[in-house]
């Protein structure tokens, strides 16, 4: 199964409850690579590339998120921008979306 690469852009009470260590961890349980930030606007981004049977229920888990988030709001796109990752990391925060 071909390799897909999925942009997230996570909205609700998101930082301040370690919601990129929940994904960061997750990502790396499933094998996935890319990367998760905070924006300035209070959302979390996150890029991550993996297989289709890597990447649901990874969505699956961002939906949901640490037991202190609350997700109002998930929004995913194709990645269509060329990248390669060597890991899943946290990077620094931004101040708008990379979308």
């Amino acid at each position: 199964m071909e390799d897909q690469t999925k942009h997230y852009l996570i909205s609700g009470r998101v930082q301040g409850v370690g919601f990129r260590m929940f994904v960061h961890s997750r990502a790396r349980e499933l094998g996935l690579k890319g990367w998760v930030r905070n924006l300035a606007d209070g959302r979390v981004e996150a890029v991550a590339r993996g297989s289709a049977d890597q990447l649901k229920p990874f969505e699956n888990a961002i939906r949901t998120g640490p037991s202190r988030a609350i997700v109002e709001s998930v929004v995913t796109a194709d990645w269509n921008q060329s990248s390669e990752f060597a890991d899943f990391t946290v990077e620094r925060d931004g101040a708008e979306p990379c979308s």
